[in-house]
């Protein structure tokens, strides 16, 4: 391939971006020492909440159904992804 079929546009966007968020960080200072404890405070409980739905459900499910630790284990599993995923979204809003 040659040389001019890449596209540098990534990493141009990516320049870009870095750009606007220095100049954004010049104009408007760091973010207070309490916003950033209450993003992560926030996003712990972002994290928790779904895992222990998870469990909660799954756990009533294993017992209504005599399934052992299945449905616990798998919406564990699945609320965690969820907070995970949730968290990663509200980390790019900010």
């Amino acid at each position: 391939m040659s040389e001019d079929s890449h596209s540098p546009a990534p990493l141009d966007d990516a320049v870009a971006r870095r750009r606007r968020q220095r100049q954004r960080w010049q104009a408007e200072g760091e973010r207070p020492l309490g916003r950033n404890l209450v993003m992560i405070g926030f996003l712990g409980w972002v994290i928790v909440t779904p895992t222990l739905l998870g469990i909660l459900v799954g756990r009533w499910l294993d017992q209504r159904l005599g399934t052992g630790i299945t449905f616990a284990g798998g919406l564990l599993v699945a609320g965690l992804a969820l907070g995970c995923w949730l968290a990663w979204m509200r980390i790019h809003r900010e």
